[in-house]
């Protein structure tokens, strides 16, 4: 019976807790669940020294685990997610763009516009004419992140 003890102290307890938590992060997309992982492993190291109570436990677990979600989040997510440092800035001049050249990738008619391909993304494209798929054509314009075009 000695061994159920065992089993029972806080800091195991919290431990594993924290464990499972690491575990489904990698089951659960976002990178939020890991960080409560975090503090619960806190929990059981302050456990491990001191004799606190539950209620003292559970403050330090919620503090914890929402100021390592706040602090170190965007940081871990550029770690294990990557960095999007090549997304397209939809800020960006457009200006750049004119007089360009793009292919058709999606016919273009007067009513519903269509696609073109121009550096490797595709955006939609209106024009005063149809044009057909595979047409190159020039950017003549911008409307927010629609391009007007005209055929060469």
């Amino acid at each position: 019976m000695d061994w159920i003890k065992d089993l029972l102290k806080p800091e195991l307890i919290w431990f594993l807790v924290g464990l499972v938590l690491l575990l489904l992060e990698f089951a659960l997309p976002g990178l939020i669940i890991g960080f409560f992982g975090v503090g619960a492993w806190i929990v059981a190291v302050i456990c491990l020294v001191t004799n606190i109570s539950i209620n003292a436990q559970l403050i330090i677990f919620i503090i914890t685990s929402v100021l390592s979600l706040v602090i170190l989040r965007k940081w871990a997510k550029g770690i294990f997610m990557g960095h999007s440092a090549g997304k397209q800035n939809l800020n960006e001049d457009f200006k750049d763009f004119i007089g360009e050249r793009a292919v058709v990738i999606e016919k273009i008619s007067v009513k519903s516009g269509g696609k073109v391909e121009l550096h490797g993304t595709n955006w939609i494209a209106v024009a005063d004419q149809e044009i057909e798929q595979g047409v190159t054509v020039e950017i003549i314009g911008k409307e927010n992140i629609t391009l007007k075009v005209k055929a060469i």
